[in-house]
């Protein structure tokens, strides 16, 4: 009976943020380009704070007529609880069911996904952030990018030379031009010249460890961000960086661990709108208390809002957090009290004036969507007070809008 009465206390208030909210949330449909002005994001010359999600999956749903009513539902839902923008994978490299099943050849039928996603995005009112490759084996990554250069008698001995072979970095290069020319076939209008996408994003979470100095990756950001500018300059361009500082700030590291980049020196490079840091302290400090890895994650949000306002002078964006399921001692309280921590940092920056403007869980799934589910997720409908919590955001940050 308790937790009946919990739960109706929840879904009343989100009730009652829902119509508060009515259309005061910011929306992508009818704006225009996002913008940045000094550590803040602009639209159309007004100030707007994002509060959204991720969902990786959400090309590959909407590729077959089956599911891509998902996609709808996810947007559809979100919108209710104010949320107004998206990070999803714009990149299938190889495999089964991949976007661009070798270098340059593509699949039309999961290019048409990626079209509905747009296009639902827009009709919901969402921006978009596109990302272009994974870091990660997953959807093929940096690694299915090497090893086709090696099938063409291309010899490479590291999957770290991604960022510094002239063959690989073509094939990355011609994907790029590929996507963001890309004429959507139910908007009619071009991936370059779309307001609703918010951003490019160039590799999801970068690293190599091969050169712990930082120096490959940065010359692969300069020329990416160079060549992703060259073909369309009205769209914001970040990183896809977590955050980890390079070799003189290492101590702010977990575990003072060096991946191979270096977040001022990369989020300084000409191009980089502004920067990105992802959150998972309980992966990177899996040894350490519960106690531990929040005094961690803390010292992580509040070090990268002071080093934007001071140093890069430049907005941040927290595109990937959460609270897994398979965490010890894991409730649902737990993960609400997280969540309203992790948006209570962004208020008080945004509200500030500060750098710190947005943030995004990792991540939402639609119902029926069980084989997706990593401990992370979250689905709207069966998590009334997440949902509160979220709604709660939206409100707060549309009043700063």
């Amino acid at each position: 009976m308790i937790m009946l009465r919990k739960n109706s206390v929840h879904i009343l208030i989100f009730l009652f943020l829902v119509l508060f909210l009515g259309t005061r949330t910011c929306r992508a449909a009818g704006h225009g380009f996002a913008r940045t002005s000094g550590n803040h994001f602009i639209v159309d010359g007004h100030p707007i704070y994002l509060n959204g999600f991720n969902a990786y999956w959400m090309m590959f749903m909407a590729s077959s007529p089956h599911t891509k009513v998902k996609v709808t539902n996810t947007f559809q839902i979100a919108s209710r609880y104010g949320m107004n923008i998206a990070r999803t994978w714009a990149f299938s490299d190889g495999g089964a069911n991949p976007l661009q099943s070798s270098p340059g050849v593509y699949n039309e039928n999961m290019f048409k996904g990626l079209d509905f996603v747009i296009s639902e995005a827009k009709k919901h009112g969402f921006y978009l952030i596109l990302g272009l490759v994974n870091n990660w084996d997953d959807f093929g990554g940096r690694k299915q990018y090497v090893q086709w250069a090696r099938e063409r008698h291309h010899g490479l001995s590291s999957d770290d030379q991604f960022y510094t072979d002239p063959v690989v970095k073509g094939y990355y290069k011609n994907h790029v031009k590929t996507v963001l020319t890309r004429r959507n076939s139910i908007t009619g209008v071009a991936y370059k010249d779309d307001p609703t996408n918010f951003a490019w994003e160039l590799i999801n979470e970068p690293s190599c460890q091969s050169d712990p100095s930082g120096k490959s990756v940065q010359g692969w950001i300069a020329e990416m961000a160079a060549h992703v500018k060259s073909i369309d300059r009205n769209h914001l361009l970040e990183i896809g960086h977590h955050g980890f500082y390079g070799e003189s700030m290492k101590e702010k590291n977990p575990n003072n661990q060096l991946l191979g980049t270096d977040f001022i020196a990369d989020n300084q490079i000409h191009g980089i709108d502004f920067a990105t840091i992802h959150l998972y302290e309980d992966q990177w400090l899996p040894a350490s208390t519960p106690k531990a890895q929040f005094a961690f994650a803390n010292r992580w949000v509040k070090n990268h809002i002071k080093d934007c306002n001071s140093v890069l002078k430049k907005p941040l964006l927290v595109s990937e957090f959460g609270k897994s399921s398979k965490s010890p001692g894991y409730n649902m309280s737990a993960r609400d009290r997280y969540f309203s921590w992790m948006y209570d940092n962004v208020y008080r920056s945004a509200k500030a004036g500060g750098s710190g403007v947005g943030a995004m869980f990792w991540q939402l799934v639609a119902q029926g969507m069980e084989t997706f589910r990593d401990g992370y997720e979250v689905v709207l409908a069966e998590s009334p007070s997440t949902a509160s919590v979220i709604a709660l955001q939206s409100k707060r940050l549309s009043t700063l809008s």
